[in-house]
Formats: C-alpha cells, sequence, structure tokens
C-alpha cells in the first residue's frame, strides 16, 4: 500500500504539489489549488495530532463498514468524498504560503514515522494505527493532486 512512510512517496507528492499553480483547473470540488493545499496541510495536522477533532455521529455508525474499503487497496479516493467540516476552507489564500506550510507538514509527519502519529480518533473512521494514518494521508493528498490533475 502507498503511504507516506515511504519515502518515494513523501518525494511524489511534494513533485506533485510543485506543480501547482494558482490558475489550475480543477476536475470537481469548489476549491481552488490555495484552498485545497489548506484544506490538505488541516488533514496532515490532524494525523500529527495538532488539531482533534471530535467522532461525528456518521462515523461512529457506518466508519467502521467503510475504512477497509478505502483503506485496504491502492483505488484512488472517490470524487465528492465527505469532509470534516474542520477542513473546509472558504476564505483566499495564498498558494506559495500554502504549498510550503503543506511540505513542511508531509516532511515532519515522514521524519517523524509511525511514532509520530496521533493516537486521537480520526473524525469518521475511529481508531487509526500509523499504518492506517500514512494510507489515508497518502490518499488523501493523491486525491485532491488529481483534483487537479497533478
Amino acid at each position: 500500500m502507498k503511504n507516506l512512510f515511504e519515502a518515494a512517496r513523501v518525494e511524489e507528492v511534494k513533485q506533485r504539489i510543485a506543480q501547482m499553480r494558482p490558475d489550475s483547473e480543477r476536475q470537481w470540488g469548489k476549491m481552488n489549488p490555495a484552498q485545497v493545499l489548506e484544506h490538505c496541510s488541516r488533514g496532515m495536522e490532524m494525523a500529527l495530532g495538532d488539531k482533534t477533532p471530535p467522532r461525528v455521529l456518521v462515523g461512529r455508525l457506518m466508519g467502521w463498514i467503510v475504512k477497509p474499503k478505502v483503506m485496504g487497496n491502492d483505488e484512488p479516493m472517490r470524487r465528492n468524498s465527505p469532509t470534516a467540516k474542520e477542513l473546509v476552507v472558504q476564505d483566499e489564500r495564498d498558494l506559495g504560503t500554502e504549498r510550503t506550510r503543506l511540505c513542511g507538514l508531509i516532511d515532519r509527519f515522514a521524519a517523524a514515522g509511525p511514532k509520530g502519529c496521533t493516537t486521537h480518533p480520526h473524525a469518521f473512521f475511529g481508531r487509526l494505527t500509523p499504518d492506517e494514518w500514512a494510507i489515508l494521508m497518502y490518499k488523501h493528498l493523491d486525491h485532491h493532486l488529481r483534483q487537479f490533475g497533478v
């Protein structure tokens, strides 16, 4: 499984992030490139334990059913997947600032390895192992990079 504990995956996503431009055309969704990078940074902060949103009811009811389908293969996340309200970005952002911030969080996650992952439950999926966090963070980044064709 592709994950952010693999140095090759870290370099891959950072190279793809570098290709994002303010005018990169989205293929789905509502956020612009800078907003998406901030959105991804917020996800990385959850994995690192910097942000600890509460579990959502739908996740408590269905997270355990969806989790193996998301984590059990290298298939990309589906378009227009629901997102936690804490990850929604609506204000304008600077692409260069957000790119630097996200790459720093990715490097921090990868350098810390499994010991750097939060033990706080994911808002939808519940408790995740460090390997599951690493898979989910790769898939989340890949999903949004695909959203802009990079």
